[in-house]
């Protein structure tokens, strides 16, 4: 990787929307688990493509809450979806942290998910293409 890759929005965005299919990949087949963690992982990926758009030097974290407080700074309204950001760094904590456990995750747990984050994503990025 070039010196330059990894820092435009745009490489970001990239990943956001393969993570973005994926969870729909994995919702046909059911794993409603690795839904959830492409979900956390595709809002991670949007929200740093969010903050280098606006000029803020990318952090290698994936605490949702703490991208969120930083995108905040730019857009407060994205603050509206704090309790999804929560919810959702869940998801992934206790797929990759099995001692954490199973969350027992539903069809309708990762649909709202999907509805709720559908709204921050284009909250972010209004001309967003999702499905």
């Amino acid at each position: 990787m070039n010196k330059q890759e990894g820092s435009l929005p745009s490489d970001w965005m990239i990943i956001a929307r393969k993570d973005w299919a994926r969870i729909h990949h994995m919702r046909a087949y059911d794993d409603f688990e690795a839904c959830g963690l492409f979900l956390q992982q595709s809002l991670e990926k949007y929200l740093k493509a969010f903050l280098l758009q606006h000029g803020s030097k990318l952090r290698k974290i994936h605490e949702l809450d703490a991208l969120l407080d930083d995108a905040a700074r730019y857009n407060p309204e994205l603050e509206n979806f704090r309790d999804l950001c929560e919810r959702v760094s869940g998801y992934y904590m206790a797929e990759r942290y099995p001692p954490l456990g199973n969350l027992g995750l539903r069809f309708e747990d990762i649909e709202s998910g999907l509805n709720e984050a559908k709204k921050f994503i284009k909250a972010m990025f209004p001309y967003e293409k999702l499905k």
